[in-house]
């Protein structure tokens, strides 16, 4: 489930819930812009025993190729499809992997895999599941409002 007024952080944010464990959750927050042509934002993986984040993902303004387009593609398609899509940020720190299941829900995979330091070289995912249809779209038009006000700063 989406959420604008999470526990996550008071500023602008975006969180994710798994349907089913409401403890398995996602957030975008602490965005800001650089210089007007990327938006720079954090992301933390939540998951019971677990909490990873990484401080600075990009998104580049106007290439197409930002989290929004390939949400808003899988909520255009909830009678679903075969195999996996994935997504990823230009840097590679920021992976989305979504798998259409039956009774028309969407796992999408979020793993976060920070580049820019070389200690420990971890990675962290959890998976969310949500419905296909209205669940995804919400959460397409969050992103989107999210990196876009992000963007007019």
């Amino acid at each position: 489930m989406i959420s604008q007024d999470d526990d996550f952080d008071e500023r602008p944010h975006v969180a994710v819930r798994c349907q089913d464990n409401a403890s398995v959750r996602v957030g975008f927050h602490d965005r800001h812009s650089s210089d007007g042509h990327c938006v720079h934002y954090a992301v933390a993986v939540e998951a019971p025993g677990m909490r990873a984040r990484i401080d600075d993902a990009v998104a580049w303004i106007g290439d197409g190729g930002d989290l929004a387009p390939f949400l808003e593609k899988l909520a255009a398609d909830f009678a679903g499809w075969d195999g996996e899509r994935r997504w990823q940020t230009n840097d590679r720190d920021l992976t989305v992997t979504a798998v259409f299941r039956s009774g028309g829900y969407i796992a999408l995979t979020w793993t976060l895999r920070p580049w820019r330091h070389d200690a420990g070289r971890w990675s962290a995912s959890v998976t969310t599941r949500l419905e296909a249809g209205e669940q995804m779209a919400s959460l397409a038009a969050d992103i989107r409002h999210f990196l876009e006000d992000g963007a007019a700063r």
